[in-house]
Parts: C-alpha cells; structure tokens; sequence
C-alpha cells in the first residue's frame, strides 16, 4: 500500500499508509487533532531488482538491529597451505 503524507500546521509532518486512490484531502494529526492537509510528494519508484531490494531493505535493517554472534566460527583449514587443485591454474605461469 502507497504511504500518503500530511502536514500538521501546529506540529510536524506524518504519514498513512491506505489503499491506493482511498486518502482523504484531510485527516486529524494524531499528536494534537488538528486537521492536517495532504501533502503531494515524489512517488518511492525502484528501479532495483527484487533481490536487489531485498539485500538494501535487509542492509539497513542490520544497521539498526545488528545480529548477535557470541564468536567468529572456526577458521576455514588449508592443509596445503596456498596449493590450489584447480587444473586450469596449472597453465599459469609461474615466477622463477
């Protein structure tokens, strides 16, 4: 559902989120009663994939409310130390 802003003359600025075309010109600010004009704002247009959407919604959602970790896990073992066992890599070139 669209979030549709209002101006509280007296207080601050608030926003409702109602069904599209469903917004009254006026509402009363829900700090003092006073009716309050709709304002016209920009439309919240995303030109990002939905997976995309979801890693920006997800990153500012851990900015606020971080996961705990009680420890880092384990260190990944390389038990031949930088030796990779991809053979394409034994076409490199290697230094003298």
């Amino acid at each position: 559902m669209p979030l549709y802003a209002y101006r509280c003359p007296d207080c601050s600025d608030f926003e409702i989120s109602v069904a599209m075309g469903k917004a009254a010109g006026s509402l009363p600010c829900p700090a003092c009663g006073t009716p309050s004009a709709r304002r016209f704002t920009a439309p919240n247009l995303s030109r990002a994939s939905s997976s995309a959407y979801r890693l920006i919604e997800s990153t500012k959602r851990s900015a606020a409310e971080p996961a705990v970790v009680r420890s880092p896990g384990p260190a990944p073992r390389n038990a031949g130390g930088n030796i990779t066992t991809n053979p394409l890599h034994r076409k490199l070139p290697r230094p003298d």
